[in-house]
């Protein structure tokens, strides 16, 4: 049985809330007593009474999180207590002390903002979805939009609920009705309510939370949780991998958590727009040589709720060089240039997957062959649309979608003939 680290030995992290001195227990309280230095924001050191906490002060520099290492050590030996709001462990300077000091810590935490937000609303956290907008992209709320899902936005600042009212509008949810709670767990905490595309409330409070109750208006495009957006959902140029496919192509890919996607040809960026919105911690890099798609891919997806997605203009296989190595790789343009399945298949680590879509005949026997020596699924994959025929409905059969899907199961070279079908 594995069991925990020993703490650090000099340095403990003690959450604290809007409600100062006041609100800290016992324990919390005998830590910043004892402590010879407390470090945090000035917000967080002024709440401290000076006759209780006679250490020394230190705010913490900007940016923050290089700076970590060199103030420990300035302090090396003396008894620190670091400040964090709320919970230290919940968005908050625990985790980036213990990822830069790599040691775990010793973690005093105080109930935190989502805890408190949901008590004053009745609501219970584990049915309740959290996206935090402190130095993170307001854009990744978009993604959380579902009708009837509850929301609390971490607020980076006072014009925070203004822009979520926006958002919400803008990505046909305006109905949805918001609550703002400022200063929670103080005497001076306030809530109000209203609804999104009504929303005239002056800046709050910049400590604030902004509670959504989703609902989309009449008429608004249907985004779902699973893979296959409607095609309307994109912006582009022809260039986008059709819902269906799409579809099929993700159920390939299969994402999982934290897993990391290269998006070889990304034309509009739908397939790693959709694998970053199976999970919040799916990443994907988007290779377009093109600088107009390449725009129109980082467009798509910051409306689609994951504007972190990477854009890398340039070509493949040259461009692959600068990222950091793949879970999956999807091919959906230029499978014939030189070198380009080699250096995909030499970046994939064993188990890693790779899905490459065509509808050339050039590419589909370079396919043919690869599964061949390397075994995985070869399919194609044909969609056929009911559309009007005089009077009567017909179909009108799509392109067929040539697939190939293969899990590495070792290093072996593809050895693929140059060309480029693109």
């Amino acid at each position: 049985m594995n069991h925990p680290r020993t703490p650090h030995p000099d340095v403990t992290v003690v959450g604290i809330g809007a409600d100062g001195w006041g609100g800290l227990g016992g324990a919390a309280r005998a830590v910043l007593g004892a402590a010879e230095v407390v470090v945090g924001g000035a917000r967080q050191l002024a709440l401290l009474p000076k006759d209780a906490c006679r250490g020394e002060r230190v705010a913490w520099p900007s940016p923050l999180r290089p700076a970590v290492p060199e103030l420990i050590a300035a302090h090396a030996g003396r008894r620190i207590a670091v400040l964090a709001s709320g919970d230290p462990m919940f968005y908050g300077i625990g985790r980036t002390l213990t990822e830069v000091l790599g040691t775990p810590l010793r973690v005093l935490p105080h109930p935190s903002s989502v805890a408190y937000a949901c008590a004053r609303l009745g609501w219970s956290v584990e049915e309740t979805e959290v996206v935090t907008a402190v130095g993170r992209p307001l854009a990744r709320v978009a993604a959380a939009l579902h009708r009837g899902r509850r929301l609390l936005v971490l607020s980076a600042g006072a014009g925070t609920p203004a822009e979520v009212a926006a958002l919400l509008c803008d990505r046909g949810f305006g109905p949805s009705r918001m609550w703002v709670l400022d200063q929670l767990g103080s005497e001076d905490e306030q809530c109000r309510d209203g609804v999104a595309e009504a929303w005239d409330e002056p800046a709050h409070d910049a400590l604030n939370v902004v509670a959504v109750d989703c609902r989309r208006a009449p008429g608004a495009l249907r985004l779902g949780a699973v893979p296959g957006l409607p095609d309307a959902a994109y912006e582009h140029d022809g260039q986008l991998t059709k819902r269906h496919v799409r579809a099929a192509t993700l159920g390939a890919l299969a994402p999982a958590p934290g897993e990391l996607l290269w998006d070889i040809g990304g034309g509009s960026g739908s397939i790693a727009v959709e694998w970053m919105r199976t999970h919040p911690s799916c990443r994907a890099f988007s290779v377009e040589r093109d600088p107009v798609r390449a725009d129109r891919i980082r467009r798509n997806a910051e409306r689609l709720g994951v504007p972190g997605l990477g854009v890398v203009l340039g070509g493949a296989p040259g461009a692959l060089g600068q990222l950091p190595p793949p879970d999956a790789v999807f091919i959906g343009g230029g499978l014939t240039a030189p070198g380009l399945l080699d250096a995909c298949w030499d970046a994939l680590p064993v188990g890693g997957r790779l899905v490459a879509n065509t509808v050339t005949l050039e590419s589909e026997a370079l396919l043919a062959e690869c599964y061949r020596r390397h075994g995985g699924d070869l399919v194609r994959l044909a969609v056929a649309h009911a559309v009007p025929v005089g009077t009567f409905t017909g179909w009108r059969q799509a392109m067929p979608v040539t697939q190939w899907a293969v899990a590495k199961a070792g290093p072996a070279p593809l050895n693929t003939s140059p060309g480029d079908d693109r």
